[in-house]
């Protein structure tokens, strides 16, 4: 019994620890948002001034240096959750590119990202998201574990 009850209390321990505290987002639901809106909106809020969207035509062609422009979607190694992209629109700071971050060594660690908090609804927020969200596609591996080369 002894490691059946260290395994209920060390599962207990860790999912206790999931819970980071008063400012854990554990629990919070957001709306449903709309692809179309989220388009309309992601061209109102002027995003399409640094960013392209991977497999969306029509969308205003970015006006910042190419080397500032950012596509977002697209395949990726990790997909991107509902929740990094919430966090990459309202807190662009807080996942920042590695590339911004090498860019300004010593300086405050900045988005070059324009912020909207001030001007965008939360509805738009949402369907921002919602645009955006199923854009993002999971690499396959180049091969399976154990089966390489």
């Amino acid at each position: 019994t002894y490691p059946v009850v260290s395994f209920a209390l060390l599962t207990v321990g860790l999912v206790a620890g999931c819970d980071v505290g008063p400012k854990s987002g554990r629990g919070f639901k957001f709306p449903e948002g709309d692809i179309a809106r989220g388009r309309a909106a992601f061209v109102e809020l002027k995003c399409v001034k640094c960013h392209r969207v991977d497999g969306v035509d029509g969308l205003p062609a970015p006006t910042e240096s190419p080397d500032k422009v950012l596509t977002l979607g697209g395949e990726v190694v990790r997909l991107r959750t509902y929740g990094d992209l919430v966090t990459a629109v309202i807190h662009p700071s807080a996942g920042m590119a590695e590339k911004y971050i090498a860019e300004q060594r010593g300086a405050a660690k900045k988005s070059p990202m324009e912020p909207v908090n001030d001007t965008m609804t939360v509805a738009q927020m949402l369907d921002i998201v919602t645009f955006l969200h199923p854009r993002y596609k999971k690499l396959a591996p180049l091969y399976e574990f154990g089966t390489g080369p």
